[in-house]
């Protein structure tokens, strides 16, 4: 019994690295994507590195490159990645109740390694102990610092791999972690009428369509899953 658990830690890290493979597969073209985007922003190989393995979050990274490359001011890209970062408080107010007893460092730890992924991947658990959060977390930022670093060298022998279109892994990526979390009808119709919306907001040419599609669905989910707790 003793050995059982002690070995529980080892076993919850490795499920974790083992739940979160195919997201960490899905990022492969988005990673390499971030890090040939922040050489060909006029970064050195150091700098694009340390972006990578500082900043973790794919969608900040590249929008932040892009508008250093237009020439925004430096607050306008603090606001605007605040913003476009902002889901993170979420969720780490859903996974507060999980991490209230850790220690300072492992939450410290948690909060640098909290990304879509590995909330989507903390999701689908009834229980959440850090051995298995850390595991998912860890193994997904290696490989996210792995492929930046094959994007940077990919960038010096490839002269615009944005030919590539390597920019469809940010959807495949929230693909995949979409479809880990349907579970339920709710989800399910959501899903729906989030598509049949931004069909709809596309033939009437909405510039917003995608926001409300979005939040349609939210919306519509929201509704079915308080009709059945009723």
């Amino acid at each position: 019994m003793q050995q059982s658990i002690q070995e529980r830690p080892v076993l919850g890290f490795w499920r974790g690295v083992r739940d979160m493979l195919p997201l960490s597969v899905a990022v492969i073209p988005w990673g390499i994507l971030a890090g040939s985007a922040a050489v060909n922003a006029g970064l050195s190989t150091l700098q694009a590195a340390g972006m990578s393995a500082l900043v973790f979050a794919g969608a900040a990274q590249l929008v932040s490159l892009g508008m250093v490359m237009a020439g925004a001011s430096v607050f306008s890209i603090v606001i605007t990645i605040f913003f476009l970062t902002s889901q993170h408080f979420v969720y780490a107010l859903s996974l507060r109740s999980a991490a209230a007893e850790w220690p300072l460092i492992k939450r410290l730890c948690l909060g640098f390694l909290l990304t879509d992924e590995l909330y989507a991947t903390a999701m689908l658990k009834s229980e959440r102990p850090f051995a298995y959060l850390l595991g998912a977390g860890f193994s997904f930022y290696l490989c996210w610092v792995g492929f930046s670093m094959a994007g940077i060298g990919l960038a010096h022998a490839v002269p615009d791999l944005s030919a590539l279109h390597l920019e469809f892994s940010i959807v495949a990526v929230f693909l995949v972690m979409a479809v880990m979390l349907i579970q339920n009808r709710a989800a399910i119709v959501g899903v729906m009428a989030s598509s049949a919306a931004i069909l709809l907001f596309s033939w009437l040419q909405l510039e917003a369509g995608i926001l409300l599609a979005g939040l349609c669905g939210m919306l519509v989910s929201a509704l079915i899953d308080q009709g059945a707790e009723q």
